[in-house]
């Protein structure tokens, strides 16, 4: 089967989102939209220490305040099984179920009163007891217990120490980085209501299927008996792939009250409640020949997780792939801390670790007198350095290229500090950036309609990343329909099984999916006329047929074809539907490495060297995205994710008091993020060809625009200044110095 461009162009275009007019217009509903009647709000109670155990709780007070049905404490909640193992590792822990205290702000209790403020009321009125103990938050403390290699992730090839033996130069470097918190716009909410035995659930979840699973596993009941709905998010950049224990407590606090129940987060609680993104304390070593060749590559991290959670990113891995050399070793372990659980956040891994590499890899080139450009070009992995097989796809060397043409890199002088505009130092600087290869099986279902229209679903979430208008593009490309004639809808537990939309793989695996059933769908019209005397299509096969126009017709006869429509009322049916499911290509298989997206980041900063002031003022992103299904979307993916990587590099800082573990700047006014003045102009290029590991061609471009644009920034202040700063973020103190 062949496809046909309908009059309005589908794929590629930019063309707006099919969900922007519910969302101008205020009529998109989010978790903390919904209501039920007889609907009642819950409020949770954080603990004020770090470590220790309850000693005694007293909710009397609160018990007895107007309007509170129901107080529930590791005294009075029922046991809770953990949730199950996941595509992203363990469940985090049941709450609530004894009296110890393994981080500050854990959930100790939850009220539950007819309104929101009678329960945030109550919840002030519970008293805790507390007999502390030692907190452990240093990610370098000695006492800490240290987790070696929990998914066996750690990478050895060559031999590195003769790697080293033969460099001419070796850098040898300490790179730190912060805790992070995600902090979507909207605050993470849900919504709980039972019907007997069954209980439908409004999440702030990026992964509903998750949800559905998790809550059935933890509370006995079948997976038939829960629906989890989240048409809209509201931002999650990874804080909704897990199932927080704020989900979990508005399910048993709605059942124990029998009464719907909606519990929404405060600010403060989303520090400590949907994940962070973990410290790293990172030691990297390259060694490197005068003329440019990489001898060997030692990458060692440690980063923070909490006492009881596994919740893994190997830091250090990337550098593994990431270049051309013959003798590489990386080692990742984690510390465990008195520290909220960590979880993913936006390009989870590579943003740490890429941060070190490139900073390295620049440090690198400095010291042979290379460009750094042409030391990476000099480097780029022609192949998988791992697998040793050839990518999928990779046009790096085109990032590279097209990148450094746009950005003016040739303008760059060599030497430190050179370049000048009046009282401002001006630096240039670079990185590569990636984002590995990941995809899940995926489900989706396709039907076609008397009325001409198509219906395409699956229960995906879309965060804000173009799912719904992407999807919907591709279906009425695939089905040769106008766009206004498809209907894509998502967010239903009810509807086939997706994967996360997280990892930067929702869009190959749902893609794929929706291809596979599309396909699938236009064969049940073939089968259908097969021995239809009437149709000018008996007999035909797939592959001799044209979709287009809302009709199939035969490619070598256009004339010969008839309308989906017609094909249906001719046999007295009001629609037909077909499933399709997508499963991830195995590289031994494919005899290729399936390559995640590229990207090369050029940065142009200005320092007044008196008073310490950074600025970026501009930022070329050249990105490998694969086959790009919407242009305006994909685009608005890339600028995003270098807003947040300019935050990464110069902002953000999850401040922790070391004497008490309490977040102390969890509020948007504390915690420091960009804001319009501190974004400079974004020049965005997209390289490449589609992917041969894609069914439909694509890769995912959200995590790729955040990765390398912080190590950028630090090495166009080495650039201007001679200054090589190697802590994030990058502030002016440090610029003092």
């Amino acid at each position: 089967m062949t496809t046909v461009e309908t009059r309005t162009p589908v794929i590629g275009e930019g063309i707006d989102r099919v969900d922007a007019p519910l969302k101008v217009a205020g009529a998109a509903n989010y978790p903390n939209d919904f209501s039920y009647p007889g609907m009642v709000h819950a409020a949770l109670v954080g603990s004020t220490v770090a470590a220790g155990r309850i000693r005694a709780i007293d909710a009397s007070d609160a018990q007895s305040a107007p309007g509170v049905l129901t107080v529930i404490t590791h005294l009075t909640a029922p046991h809770l099984e953990r949730g199950p193992m996941t595509l992203l590792g363990p469940s985090v822990p049941a709450p609530m179920q004894d009296d110890r205290i393994l981080h500050y702000g854990q959930h100790v209790a939850v009220v539950v009163a007819d309104t929101p403020e009678q329960a945030r009321h109550a919840a002030s009125l519970v008293r805790v007891e507390y007999e502390p103990a030692e907190a452990l938050l240093d990610t370098e403390d000695p006492r800490a217990q240290i987790v070696e290699n929990p998914w066996g992730m750690d990478h050895d090839r060559g031999d590195v120490a003769a790697g080293f033996a033969q460099a001419d130069v070796v850098v040898d470097e300490r790179y730190t980085t912060p805790d992070n918190t995600n902090n979507p716009l909207g605050l993470f909410a849900t919504v709980a209501a039972w019907h007997g035995d069954s209980v439908t659930i409004h999440d702030s979840t990026q992964w509903p299927h998750n949800v559905r699973t998790s809550i059935a596993h933890i509370f006995g009941i079948p997976e038939s008996g829960i629906r989890v709905l989240v048409p809209f998010i509201g931002g999650g950049f990874g804080a909704g792939l897990r199932v927080w224990s704020h989900t979990i407590l508005a399910v048993l606090a709605a059942r124990e009250v029998r009464h719907p129940v909606k519990l929404v987060l405060t600010r403060p609680q989303m520090f400590t409640s949907v994940g962070h993104r973990p410290d790293s304390v990172q030691q990297i070593k390259i060694g490197v020949t005068r003329s440019g060749d990489l001898t060997a590559i030692e990458h060692h991290s440690i980063s923070s997780v909490t006492m009881e959670d596994d919740d893994y990113e190997p830091v250090a891995f990337g550098s593994a792939v990431a270049y051309a050399c013959p003798n590489a070793r990386t080692r990742d372990r984690q510390a465990r801390l008195n520290i909220p659980c960590p979880g993913s956040m936006r390009a989870p891994a590579e943003a740490q670790g890429n941060w070190a590499l490139e900073s390295a890899i620049d440090e690198a080139a400095h010291a042979i007198g290379m460009d750094p450009l042409a030391f990476r070009l000099r480097n780029f992995a022609e192949t998988h350095p791992v697998l040793g097989l050839p990518w999928s796809s990779n046009a790096l060397r085109e990032c590279y290229t097209l990148g450094a043409e746009r950005f003016g890199w040739s303008l760059r002088r060599p030497e430190i500090g050179s370049m000048r505009d009046g009282r401002w130092l001006v630096g240039y600087g670079m990185a590569a950036g990636a984002f590995p290869f990941f995809q899940a099986p995926c489900q989706a279902r396709a039907s076609l309609r008397r009325d001409g229209s198509a219906y395409v679903r699956s229960a995906a979430a879309d965060l804000g990343t173009g799912t719904y208008t992407v999807m919907t593009q591709l279906a009425a490309e695939l089905l040769g329909l106008e766009i206004g004639k498809v209907r894509f809808d998502l967010g239903d537990s009810d509807m086939p099984y997706a994967p996360m939309a997280g990892g930067s793989g929702l869009t190959g695996a749902l893609s794929g999916a929706v291809k596979i059933a599309c396909a699938k769908l236009v064969q049940e019209f073939l089968d259908i006329v097969h021995d239809d005397e009437a149709s000018p299509l008996r007999g035909a096969g797939a592959e001799e047929v044209t979709v287009g126009g809302g009709r199939l017709y035969r490619t070598d006869s256009p004339d010969q074809g008839e309308a989906f429509v017609d094909i249906l009322a001719r046999h007295g049916l009001e629609e037909l539907s077909a499933d399709g499911r997508n499963t991830p290509p195995v590289a031994e298989e494919i005899g290729m490495a399936p390559a995640g997206a590229f990207g090369a980041k050029f940065v142009e900063v200005r320092i007044d060297p008196e008073l310490g002031l950074l600025r970026v003022a501009r930022v070329v992103t050249a990105i490998d995205g694969g086959r790009i299904l919407n242009e305006k979307t994909a685009r608005s993916q890339i600028i995003g994710g270098t807003v947040g990587g300019i935050s990464q590099g110069m902002f953000e800082e999850t401040a922790t008091d070391p004497g008490t573990g309490r977040v102390a700047n969890a509020t948007f006014g504390d915690y420091l993020m960009p804001v319009n003045a501190d974004i400079p102009e974004i020049d965005v290029i997209f390289c490449g060809e589609p992917d041969r590991a894609s069914k439909a061609g694509t890769k995912g471009v959200g995590e790729v625009g955040l990765v390398g644009l912080a190590a950028a920034i630090g090495n166009a202040i080495h650039h201007a200044t001679g200054r090589r700063l190697r802590s994030l973020p990058l502030t002016i103190d440090q610029l003092m110095l």
